[in-house]
């Protein structure tokens, strides 16, 4: 028999801060028969909220039914760093040499645009997320990212060069050289989106299902551990869940990303470190960290570097890993020596989906009626509501000029079975640490561990 640590859809004892400060929703019933709809969606999180509300929108007649197999937004949905940004996993130049210049330029702009559908719909339904769009920066902290950094600022997606003085006008982080800056970015309480676009499609007519896990899926029917549904249409929106459906383990790597939350620091303080527009930050690491202030005055900051576990496996387990939380404390605290003693209130994390070749991708396999989005690696709080909108239109039949966008119909190859999966994420994860710590003590970028990060990142 399975332990609870083997059981990806129990919740973890590390409650995350959005679980901890969001209003509470009530649970939705599990599926109790087997029945038809129009459109099923597998994954009640952003993509397959996005989706149901996009098709109702549409056509308000259309039965839709949402499963998940734990509730609204226990994946990436309620646990991520909450950035509605304009960030494509796969990097403009990359997408641009794959697509051409007209195709990477037409995704940037659905990308931009995908942050204005976010706050349009979230006022037009009354969904209180603590939208705040005041961009991102991009720190230099140390003088090997300088260079990094400014080669990559990119005018075609709005993003310009700060120098010190001026980034102080924004944020004093502890060494910081310079940012590159975009103004297309907005933090938000994720998990409040999530709850509220349940609520608005329910109110629509969705019809959505808790606790009812989807086990296989097959052309007009997904087989769950609760019946069968049926449709025309099924969307699988599962993002690193992905391969706990039967014969898709190999779809997506589920990469664990942890985070960390503040208690509210006081006015002062902030009067010290700035973040006044609740910009969203990162820095030039190789090993990716993130952060935002929130709407309560909290730093919530995060990053990837836990292990990757051998065979896919998710479990609650793995939401912590000390070493890895220490290590965000340490960076933060370096950063922004500000805050002072103030107490780290909420650890937490969960699994992003990864594609093979970094390519987000959605599509819809007109013969079986089978759909799908995902593969966001990180970037997919607004990357959803365009994957929401571009399936509705994909199974309505619009001539959209969002179902033209290079993802669309995208198919990465599968990630390589056990133990080259293992071997090559954890060398991945390893070679990142390995080409900061270069950094670090020389000054200067890791050409060969930059270099071959880089092509494994999709030109990141």
């Amino acid at each position: 028999m399975s332990s609870r640590r083997d059981q990806p859809f129990q919740v973890s004892r590390h409650v995350s801060l959005w679980h901890a400060t969001a209003p509470e929703r009530g649970p939705d019933a599990p599926l109790s028969h087997d029945r038809r709809a129009d459109v099923v969606i597998v994954g009640a999180g952003f993509t397959g909220l996005w989706t149901a509300r996009s098709l109702l929108a549409a056509e308000p007649d259309l039965d839709v039914a949402v499963i998940d197999a734990a509730e609204v937004g226990f994946g990436a949905s309620g646990r991520n760093g909450g950035w509605c940004s304009a960030l494509f996993p796969l990097g403009h130049d990359a997408l641009a040499r794959a697509h051409g210049h007209a195709a990477a330029s037409a995704m940037a702009d659905a990308m931009r645009g995908a942050i204005d559908d976010v706050e349009s719909a979230a006022r037009a339904d009354g969904i209180d997320c603590d939208f705040a769009r005041g961009g991102t920066l991009a720190l230099a902290t140390h003088p090997a990212h300088v260079e990094r950094i400014r080669h990559g600022v990119d005018a075609a997606v709005d993003e310009r060069w700060l120098d010190e003085q001026r980034l102080a006008e924004r944020v004093r982080a502890h060494g910081a050289l310079g940012a590159a800056f975009t103004p297309h970015c907005a933090a938000i309480h994720p998990l409040k989106l999530a709850r509220g676009l349940a609520d608005s499609v329910s109110a629509r007519g969705a019809s959505i299902y808790g606790r009812t896990r989807a086990t296989a899926i097959a052309p007009g029917m997904v087989i769950t551990d609760r019946g069968t549904l049926r449709a025309r249409h099924i969307l699988r929106c599962t993002e690193g869940y992905a391969g706990t459906i039967r014969g898709l383990r190999r779809r997506v790597a589920p990469v664990y990303s942890l985070m960390i939350a503040t208690e509210p620091l006081p006015d002062s303080a902030w009067d010290e470190i700035g973040l006044a527009s609740r910009e969203t930050f990162t820095d030039g690491r190789h090993l990716i960290i993130y952060g935002q202030r929130t709407a309560d005055g909290r730093f919530a900051f995060g990053g990837r570097g836990a292990p990757y576990r051998f065979g896919s496996r998710i479990s609650p387990g793995q939401d912590s890993d000390r070493s890895t939380f220490d290590e965000l404390e340490s960076v933060l605290r370096g950063l922004f020596p500000q805050i002072g003693a103030a107490r780290i209130t909420h650890r937490w994390g969960g699994p992003l989906g990864v594609p093979r070749d970094w390519m987000a991708s959605v599509g819809l396999d007109r013969r079986s009626g089978i759909g799908w989005a995902g593969g966001y690696v990180g970037d997919g709080v607004s990357t959803t509501n365009l994957a929401g909108r571009t399936l509705a239109a994909l199974c309505l039949g619009s001539d959209d000029p969002i179902t033209r966008l290079p993802w669309v119909g995208h198919r990465s190859r599968s990630w390589e079975p056990e133990p080259l999966r293992w071997a090559g994420i954890t060398a991945g994860q390893r070679l990142a640490a390995a080409a900061d710590r270069t950094e670090l003590a020389t000054g200067r970028p890791s050409r060969v561990a930059g270099g071959v990060l880089s092509r494994l990142t999709g030109g990141h």
